[in-house]
């Protein structure tokens, strides 16, 4: 026996459909399933387990994992793939499949019944003797036994194993609701003799074939509109894969060759013509172009690559050809952590979904509970036929308290809010995350790299008298090509943009903390700190040193130059404030958050970009223990506290924070110590966060409170309490329509987070 790689089944390899890939032998259970294997022999599965199986888990338990399809054994629902795979419409599955098939059939076998049971109810048809015939009730047997038995036979397996394993759950209420209705009404109108004489009418005892068919058919409604909606779930991800490319064109001894993406490996050579997309991550080793990146930096403008840099899996080429060394493939790829990423976080159960779990655990049991005392209260207290009253009501309670609702309240609005944070480039590691960040009242956020753009630049260039700009920035930018300091980075890219000639360096010396030194030209020149070059003999430096501070108040750093011992004047360098930065700012004070900024950077020039952005609280000049301490500190002051940050030396702080969140545009280390990741490295994307954190808790509690609200109100009425007063009861039919709708209505309720403005 095989297992169908596309929908899961058992197939029997001596009469199964066959197809082979890559020198393996694949069995099918139709040419439907043979045809779309086929036809999607290109399409990305950055998911796959390592045996090449994919795994199926169910969206109420996500616990519950197997490698091949079948019912979850805590709640009978059916198992889902874990993986989303590209290309998939996310209807093809053997589930649904077999669900829909099973509704048409019901429903045309249902639908006589139904019209004849009804038709007392008409007028014109009332008073015909063929309404309460032999033959009529013989017909409605006839044609209730197939839909009872064969078509809601999965809800008769689900049921059953729900008792062995004692796990009882919604289809243990249909099964004994169904069951119960169909066997009442076969022994009535086979052995109606069994019955008492109050309940016989000319001889026949009441029956109720059209409520177990109707029943069976609005439940197969509801599991075929919610398998439909659960699959929409996972369009977010559909969308992230389709990013890729079917294929690539490997570049071999032998010309170019096309192959699937899946058979990219590290190191191949692959050729990205105009228009392609980017098949994996790598760097160019041949040609250039400009690259579309909107997928990662949200910015619609091209990026020029030449030879040596980096280009990402999913990004769109444009005019340009170039050759490419692959460097991550499949799951490794920005795209592949990305999608990963966001699938794990869907399957992520958060803490407000505990109250739904403590309900549920206790939930059936108390419904049969009730059904079984509204079935002694009818008999007891209730008018004739007292059997039949109980039968039906007691019925009634069964099919309404399905609790399908309440389990699917809580997963179905993480994977719909997840999936929507991810489209924004909003990362979310897992739904208690999520859960947090709604809670958060203060943001610490860092500077570099996260309220800047974390690249100094050179500013100004300012003289002391009797010394050239052009003069200066030629001995200070040769001097700093030896030193790797950030400052001296930027100090040396901005001579070369001004055009200016940097010349070689002698007897170079680096002293930490302090600053560098060494000869250009024969001339000394020394770059640092003013206590460094007092160390080094050079004198009046105080008027350097007023103008300085004004620097630091805007915001700049100053870095002092002395040539042959004498102060030759200061170079000012800033790292400028993201264009986006005063905005996501704004926006965060307008959802009523607190920021404060934590740096490693001098006070006066923390100061400024505070004072500059609006920010509520700075502390500079801090450490990365500081900035653990600083946290630890609003934590025990009893504020809930995100961090923001880029940098390695953030780690220890995203940690420590309720939610940590990583820009991007970071390193991994920041990354994997947060929660949250912007994969945009844009402030803004934070407040994005905040609103689909409330969003996603809004929804949630909608969802829990209708479902509650509904099974509050509805088991009552279908127990029978209006009757007394209003002489109203509820028919197991529309209970059991009341009851599909309710699980549709909460899958409805969550997709509309899709379409959430963050």
């Amino acid at each position: 026996m095989a297992i169908d790689p596309i929908c899961g089944m058992t197939v029997d390899e001596a009469s199964g459909l066959r197809a082979e890939r890559d020198g393996q032998a694949f069995f099918f259970c139709s040419s439907h399933c043979r045809q779309r294997f086929l036809s999607t022999s290109t399409s990305v599965n950055l998911q796959e387990t390592p045996q090449g199986k994919a795994l199926y888990t169910c969206p109420m338990h996500p616990e519950v994992e197997q490698d091949h399809p079948g019912d979850c054994p805590e709640c009978g629902m059916a198992l889902e793939p874990k993986t989303v795979t590209a290309g998939s419409n996310g209807e093809d599955n053997a589930e649904l499949r077999d669900m829909t098939t099973r509704f048409w059939i019901g429903a045309v076998l249902t639908l006589p019944v139904f019209l004849v049971a009804m038709a007392h109810l008409v007028p014109a048809l009332g008073r015909q003797p063929w309404v309460d015939s032999h033959v009529a009730r013989w017909m409605q047997f006839v044609l209730t036994t197939p839909v009872v038995w064969w078509a809601g036979w999965p809800f008769f397996q689900r049921g059953w194993r729900s008792v062995v394993t004692r796990r009882l759950n919604m289809f243990t209420l249909i099964a004994i609701g169904v069951g119960a209705a169909f066997v009442f009404s076969a022994a009535a109108m086979l052995m109606p003799g069994l019955f008492p004489h109050t309940m016989q009418h000319d001889g026949k005892v009441p029956i109720y074939f059209e409520a177990a068919a109707v029943i069976v058919v609005l439940v197969l409604l509801g599991q075929v509109l919610e398998l439909r909606a659960r699959r929409r779930t996972g369009s977010a991800i559909r969308a992230l894969l389709n990013l890729a490319p079917p294929k690539a064109r490997r570049v071999t001894q032998e010309g170019d060759q096309e192959v699937p993406l899946d058979q990219v490996e590290v190191g191949d050579r692959l050729r990205v013509v105009p228009g392609d997309k980017v098949p994996v991550d790598g760097v160019v080793v041949e040609g250039h172009s400009s690259v579309e990146e909107s997928m990662i930096t949200g910015e619609p403008f091209p990026v020029e690559k030449t030879v040596g840099d980096q280009v990402t899996g999913g990004t769109v080429n444009g005019s340009g050809s170039f050759v490419m060394r692959a460097q991550r493939v499949g799951g490794d790829t920005l795209l592949g952590q990305i999608v990963a990423m966001v699938a794990e976080a869907q399957r992520s159960r958060a803490p407000i979904q505990g109250l739904a779990d403590k309900v549920a655990g206790v939930f059936v049991p108390a419904v049969l509970a009730v059904s079984l005392l509204t079935f002694v209260a009818w008999m007891w207290l209730g008018p004739e036929p007292r059997l039949a009253h109980a039968l039906v009501n007691a019925v009634a309670v069964l099919i309404i308290a399905c609790p399908c609702a309440l389990g699917l309240a809580t997963p179905m609005s993480i994977m719909v809010g997840i999936g929507r944070g991810a489209q924004e480039g909003v990362l979310v590691k897992n739904a208690e995350t999520l859960e947090r960040l709604e809670k958060v009242t203060t943001l610490v956020v860092d500077k570099t790299g996260t309220l800047t753009e974390g690249k100094p630049k050179l500013i100004d260039v300012l003289p002391t008298g009797g010394f050239d700009a052009h003069e200066l920035l030629r001995l200070a930018g040769s001097l700093e090509q030896n030193s790797e300091h950030p400052l001296a980075a930027a100090i040396v890219q901005g001579a070369k943009q001004q055009g200016v000639a940097l010349e070689a360096v002698k007897d170079f010396r680096s002293v930490t903390a302090g600053g560098v030194l060494g000869t250009v030209a024969d001339r000394a020149v020394l770059i640092g700190k003013p206590d460094f070059l007092r160390t080094q003999k050079v004198t009046g430096l105080e008027p350097l040193e007023t103008s300085a501070r004004k620097l630091q108040e805007d915001g700049k750093t100053a870095v002092f130059v002395a040539i042959d011992g004498q102060p030759a004047g200061t170079l000012t360098v800033a790292d400028p404030i993201k264009s986006t930065t005063a905005e996501a700012i704004r926006d965060l004070h307008a959802l009523g958050l607190k920021l404060v900024m934590l740096t490693g950077d001098n006070r006066r020039t923390a100061a400024a970009v505070a004072r500059q952005l609006g920010l509520d609280a700075v502390e500079a000049e801090i450490e990365p223990a500081g900035k653990v301490a600083y946290i630890k500190r609003l934590n025990a002051e009893g504020k809930q506290v995100a961090m923001a940050g880029d940098g390695i030396n953030d780690a220890p702080a995203l940690s420590e924070a309720e939610v940590g969140i990583a820009m991007g545009t970071g390193t991994d280390v920041a990354m994997q110590s947060a929660g949250i990741t912007l994969v945009k490295g844009d402030l803004r994307g934070i407040a994005k966060a905040v609103r689909l954190s409330r969003a996603t808790l809004w929804n949630i509690r909608q969802n829990l409170f209708f479902a509650f609200l509904y099974n509050a109100l509805g088991i009552p009425v279908a127990a029978g309490v209006l009757y007394p007063f209003f002489g109203l009861l509820l028919s197991p039919i529309i209970a059991g329509a009341a009851m599909s709708l309710s699980s549709v209505s909460v899958i409805s309720n969550a997709l509309r987070l899709r379409s959430a403005r963050l």
